[in-house]
């Protein structure tokens, strides 16, 4: 593989020199880490992010006998980096052991769930915020830009809405 000569192209504009060196050398540079880490995406991700690292210190790197070396160095160590990252995440996963089952969602919830989306988003913001989240109408308030007395009034017709979506009666809820 032919190094690039960057002397030719240290007298031009920085931007046009790491141009040329990129064309020159992004294809074996590719084929390298591709045979080195063994996966296409991997090996351009960390191709990136090494041509990243060449153009913020290229005005020393191109002056340097053989910037492709040093490409092939800092990517080289990218991917090492990469997969030391991934394994001491496997090796803390296992530490860790799988996580603890979740349990499904109560039909009351799904229900509860279904009825809001179908509420309008005002509304729904309303209610979810006031009753789920246990803010004041007055934070609520804060929290969506709207006066408190619009709250009020989205809570109220919210609740008359989600009551006929649920098929709860509230003039027999109030009674008991």
């Amino acid at each position: 593989m032919p190094e690039v000569d960057t002397a030719a192209t240290t007298a031009e504009d920085p931007q046009s020199s790491f141009d040329a060196f990129y064309r020159a050398t992004r294809q074996r540079l590719f084929e390298f880490l591709y045979a080195l880490t063994g996966n296409a995406a991997e090996a351009q991700d960390v191709l990136h992010e090494a041509y990243a690292r060449a153009w913020q210190r290229w005005s020393t790197v191109r002056e340097y006998d053989a910037p492709e070396a040093w490409m092939r160095t800092v990517a080289r160590r990218i991917a090492v980096s990469r997969w030391r990252r991934a394994r001491n995440a496997v090796f803390a996963h296992r530490r860790a052991g799988p996580p603890d089952d979740l349990p499904g969602p109560n039909p009351d919830s799904v229900a509860l769930v279904t009825a809001l989306a179908r509420l309008p988003v005002e509304q729904r913001t309303a209610i979810v915020l006031h009753h789920l989240c246990d803010l004041p109408v007055s934070a609520v308030a804060r929290e969506t830009g709207a006066p408190e007395g619009t709250v009020k009034a989205r809570l109220a017709r919210g609740r008359r809405a989600l009551a006929g979506l649920l098929g709860i009666d509230l003039e027999e809820e109030s009674r008991v």
